[in-house]
């Protein structure tokens, strides 16, 4: 199973949020076109006020790097929605939109004030792009801010249920640059294991592939088709491949190559299926993998789109790029 990070359950839960409000927002019996009242309009506004307000009495102290200690202003500590406040403004380099920042947390427990995680225990900060941390609040409170900035944000999930994050940026790089990147893998050609699908490429490097026949593996198989030279992919990575995707039988279902364009997913983040967050670590920059992902580690026993329930599913992923 895999771990939650303090980084990743904060925007989980911010994005849960986001979609539950929208979907309130659109639910109803659609007979009526009216638009909210200014009453309402001006009393929304006037609570995010109020949120930030009480997040600012926020207070954050120690030494930069290190775990702060921070104090709510009373307890219990409680917003109505989901706000940020840049406490304090770093002294590095200006941060941009796309690039990968560190980050470190500290998560408390609004109720009480009490520790509920923190990346510092770990020593390894969490990975997030710059201007897509899926909250717009903490983007917007980053926007302009440098390397070492402090901010808190506060999100609620139901009456007096707060959480307060308190991040220090410690670290930004750049992320890829889509027009430097190679358009294919490149490294040296690996004679795969017998009894797996044939690959082919085309004169750009895209895959295709010629089935086989018999029972579909029941663990996840990887297989390195080219091994090149560039860096090791490891969680929390930022990776750019190109792939494309087909069923045990050899049906096609996804393609990037004929998307035209490559596929940035972060390691271990749980954005993409298990077989890949598995399968791609430990490659290398350059690779070509043929990766075939068991139901349990691909879509289980749900559909997805042209995809059946407890499909085996077989990929060739070309890694550009890992950040």
């Amino acid at each position: 199973m895999r771990r939650t990070t303090t980084a990743r359950a904060v925007v989980a839960t911010a994005t849960a949020l986001v979609l539950s409000l929208s979907l309130a927002a659109c639910s109803g019996d659609g007979g009526s076109d009216d638009s909210p009242s200014a009453d309402a309009s001006a009393s929304a506004n006037a609570a995010v006020a109020a949120d930030k307000a009480a997040l600012a009495k926020v207070k954050i102290e120690g030494e930069a790097g290190k775990e702060p200690t921070v104090t709510l202003p009373s307890t219990p500590f409680n917003v109505t929605t989901f706000v940020a406040h840049l406490v304090e403004d770093g002294t590095g380099d200006e941060l941009t939109d796309g690039q990968i920042m560190s980050v470190q947390m500290l998560m408390l427990n609004g109720t009480d004030g009490s520790k509920m995680g923190s990346t510092y225990d770990t020593e390894t900060p969490q990975r997030i792009k710059v201007g897509q941390t899926s909250i717009a609040e903490l983007d917007t409170e980053l926007k302009g801010a440098h390397v070492g900035a402090r901010v808190l944000v506060a999100l609620s999930s139901g009456e007096n249920n707060t959480q307060v994050y308190a991040m220090e940026v410690v670290d930004a790089v750049d992320g890829a640059d889509p027009a430097s990147l190679p358009t294919r893998a490149e490294g040296e050609a690996v004679a795969p294991a017998a009894g797996l699908p044939a690959v082919t490429l085309g004169e750009d490097g895209a895959p295709s592939i010629a089935p086989v026949g018999g029972d579909a593996p029941t663990t996840l198989v990887t297989q390195p088709l080219i091994t090149g030279t560039g860096k090791t992919v490891e969680e929390n990575d930022f990776v750019t491949v190109k792939y494309t995707g087909w069923l045990w039988d050899g049906t096609q279902f996804d393609s990037a190559w004929e998307k035209g364009e490559p596929f940035e997913f972060q390691v271990g983040a749980g954005a993409v299926i298990q077989g890949w967050d598995t399968g791609v670590q430990g490659q290398t920059v350059g690779s070509q993998v043929l990766l075939v992902v068991p139901p349990d580690q691909g879509y289980g026993d749900q559909a997805q789109g042209s995809i059946p329930a407890g499909s085996t599913l077989v990929f060739v992923v070309d890694i550009l790029d890992a950040r």
